[in-house]
This record gives structure tokens, sequence and C-alpha cells, in this order.
């Protein structure tokens, strides 16, 4: 089961208390004071696992807590540190204070090990409180409580490419031929009810991380649909892929308006991302009408169209198609079957080069 959001309570550990007692051998009169310091109370850690996929570990659980420190012991022995609560989440997980909503953790790298709360201290032994005047101090202090929060962890997916699209245009079946993920596919709406990674093989020495994002209805930033419960994952994605069905009723224009606009409306962040479109399902109808709707499609969005795309979309010719918008944010446009493996390929090379275009640039300005 894929579980993106749990609620806690966290609580470090309580230190143990300092011990008042005294030195007592033979051959030794009037010993002195000699009660050992409590131990800390264990600290609560998060560690990121990128072998970790979900927050399902934390089903049904209310409540994580460290261990006590020890009390101490005669002799000024140290009571025992509490153990440490490591909790152990995938990459993108958001630990968020339940109350305020502020995102206290963003864990993203991979074997990251930080500090979220501190166990209390130990109490000290009586030893410390001997003095002149007090030789024999009958008291100690007890052990600082630990902390204790409610949180919310929520799991943003990390992804180099996230598709973008209505429901059953073909998300799940592209993802399918391109990696190894195998979500359920069939002819009806919202059959992907989970977010779905894959790793896509470019090469021997080349691969990158798709996410194949539930689909997205109009009015999903409003709350409707499946949507607005995965929109959050777009956020994580270092590229967009948006699908557009060329056999649905709505046209390909309106397809990618609605999706844009929902996009924008979750997220002021998604304005400033790039993206490509591929033109899913060309194979399910006619070349004649499938080259007028994309050709309609390319003026609305005012792309140099360099390529004849009746060339382009025959079966018997060259089906490589990579079309270079006149605006910034598009990267590119195929048209694509994933039944077929039309320009699939291409896509995936594509994708791949977009990707290292941005390591690269990201590594020169750092």
């Amino acid at each position: 089961m894929f579980i993106d959001s749990v609620e806690l309570t966290l609580s470090s550990g309580k230190g143990g208390a300092g011990a008042a007692t005294f030195r007592r051998e033979k051959f030794v009169t009037n010993g002195g004071p000699d009660g050992g310091d409590g131990g800390r109370g264990g600290d609560v850690f998060f560690i990121v696992d990128k072998n970790s996929h979900t927050l399902s570990a934390f089903r049904g659980l209310k409540q994580l807590k460290a261990k006590n420190g020890e009390n101490g012991l005669n002799s000024k022995k140290h009571g025992k540190k509490g153990e440490n609560l490591e909790i152990i989440v995938p990459p993108g997980t958001q630990v968020i204070d339940a109350e305020s909503g502020k995102v206290l953790l963003d864990l993203i790298e991979e074997k990251e090990r930080t500090l979220f709360l501190e166990g209390g201290l130990g109490g000290l032994g009586n030893w410390h409180f001997r003095s002149s005047t007090n030789q024999q101090p009958r008291y100690a202090q007890k052990g600082l409580e630990g902390k204790s929060t409610l949180v919310r962890l929520e799991l943003k997916l990390i992804a180099d490419v996230g598709l973008v699209g209505f429901p059953n245009v073909g998300k799940s079946t592209l993802i399918s031929v391109v990696s190894n993920a195998k979500p359920q596919i069939a002819n009806y709406e919202f059959t992907t009810l989970t977010p779905k990674l894959g790793v896509v093989q470019v090469d021997d020495f080349n691969s990158f991380v798709m996410a194949d994002i539930p689909g997205i209805i109009e009015g999903a930033s409003d709350g409707r649909g499946l949507g607005l419960e995965f929109l959050k994952h777009i956020e994580r994605t270092k590229f967009l892929l948006f699908m557009l069905d060329i056999t649905s009723q709505k046209s390909l224009e309106e397809q990618f308006e609605i999706l844009k606009l929902e996009l924008n409306k979750f997220s002021k962040k998604m304005t400033t991302k790039k993206f490509a479109i591929a033109i899913t399902k060309t194979d399910a109808i006619a070349l004649e009408e499938a080259s007028d709707k994309i050709i309609s499609f390319f003026n609305s969005l005012h792309v140099n169209r360099n390529n004849d795309l009746r060339y382009t979309l025959s079966d018997n010719l060259p089906n490589y198609l990579h079309e270079k918008a006149q605006r910034e944010d598009i990267s590119f446009i195929f048209p694509i079957s994933s039944a077929t493996n039309f320009n699939i390929r291409a896509l995936i090379f594509a994708l791949s080069d977009i990707l290292k275009e941005a390591k690269d640039e990201k590594t020169n300005s750092d």
C-alpha cells in the first residue's frame, strides 16, 4: 500500500535520575557521597534511505519514543544513555509541525542523518553537591524530561520526469513500456490510484526516474478528483512531460490549457518549470485526422514545425519528430504511441538529453 502522509507524536527519552548513595567499604568509615549521574535520554534521528519508498511502515502507529536514560549508580557510575530512536524515511519526506503547518525538515539526500529531538539530560548524583558544610548530601537531581511534538510526515516523490495528464491518457502504459514499473492498466479512468516510479534505462551508463502521477481533472487544485492528493508530488520532479490524448473529445489545446491552469493554481512554482509535450495514441485515429489535429495544436502554441507532419507520422518513413518551440518553456513536442512504440526511443533520448543539460547547468552554477 502506498501511504504518503502520516501523523505521529515523536518523543525523545527522559534523562535518568542521579543517585544519592554513599561509599560503603570494609575498613572505610563514614564514606562520602558517591552517587553517579543519570544517563541522558535517547535522541530522535531521521535517516534517509533510498531503499524505502513509502511511509507505510508507520501505518497504524500513533507514537514513537526514544528510550529513557538509566539512573545513576553508586561508586560514581554513570547511568547508561537511552537508546536513540532512528526513523528511516524515503527521500522526499517532509517533517511538518502538525499544529502550525511549518516545515521542520525537508529530507532529500540519501543517507542523510538528521537530529530532530534531543534527549533530556541526566540528573547529577549527590557527590556533585558535597561541600565543607554539607559532607553528606542526601539528594540528587532528577533527570530532565525529553521533548515531544506532534508531526505530520509527508512524502513528495522525487523523480527526474513527472507525467502529467488527464485520466486514461496513457501515462501508465508509457511508464510500463519504458521502465521496469508495472502499474495497473485498464480502459477506464483512475486505474492509477497511487503514484508509481519507474527507472528508465537509456543505455548501459545512463538512466533516469519517471513518475506516473494519478490523473488530474479540471478543478483538481480545488480538491476535485484524485489529482489534489498527488499534485504535491509534481513539485519535486525536475522536468514535466504533459501527455495529451489525441483521441479525447477535448481538443489538444483545451487539454493543455486546463492542465497548465490546474498546476499553476496549485503552486506558483509550476510556472517556472520547463516541460515537454507528448501527444499520445496517435495510432488510434486516421493519419489525416491526426495530422490536422496536431498542426492546429502547433499553431495554437506558436511553434516552429520544421518537419512535414504527414511525413513524420507515416509508418513507412522515419518516425522521429523533435519540434523545437519558439516558447522557451516548451522543450519539445512528440506525437507518440506506446502501443506501437512509435517515437518512444526518440522520446527517451530527448528526455535524457534535457536532464543532462540541466545537470550540467547546475554543476556550472555551483
